[in-house]
């Protein structure tokens, strides 16, 4: 005998953890999400950049993933909105004279799609593509991520 899930125990929410590259990553990193059969709103943990010099930049970010706005019907395809770090700068002035170095991190404000291999709702690795905004001062002031990553 088949049993047919309700409407609430289709759209139940549960945890999810992630680990992989990309804007839902933070780099390469990790997530904590709560999911649902159409969404995931995430907080993630990663690190962008990593010198030999000044070691790993590294920092949060913040995300929503939505499948419902291409077809209702299907929740593999994901358009999303994150803020994250998603780079550091540092820039070099003559003060007074001296040599002085200005560090600064670089928050992003984006865009992505991800394709969720097995949907949105079950664990499984997902690919994607993402832009965003910055507010750097001295790099450009627009970016991306490619992204791979799995969904447990």
């Amino acid at each position: 005998m088949f049993l047919i899930p309700t409407k609430s125990e289709a759209n139940e929410q549960r945890y999810s953890f992630g680990l992989g590259m990309g804007s839902i990553y933070s780099g390469i990193g990790s997530n904590f999400a709560i999911i649902s059969d159409k969404d995931m709103k995430y907080i993630s943990i990663g690190c962008i950049e990593y010198s030999s010099n000044n070691g790993a930049e590294c920092g949060l970010g913040l995300g929503w993933v939505n499948t419902d706005l291409f077809s209702p019907d299907n929740n593999k395809h994901g358009l999303g909105l994150y803020i994250s770090m998603v780079g550091h700068e540092s820039n070099t002035i003559k003060v007074n004279g001296n040599f002085e170095t200005e560090e600064n991190d670089i928050y992003g404000l984006g865009v992505s799609y991800t394709y969720f291999f097995n949907g949105i709702g079950n664990s499984g690795m997902n690919i994607g593509i993402s832009s965003h905004l910055t507010n750097a001062d001295y790099k450009d002031n627009y970016g991306g991520f490619l992204q791979i990553g799995y969904q447990f």
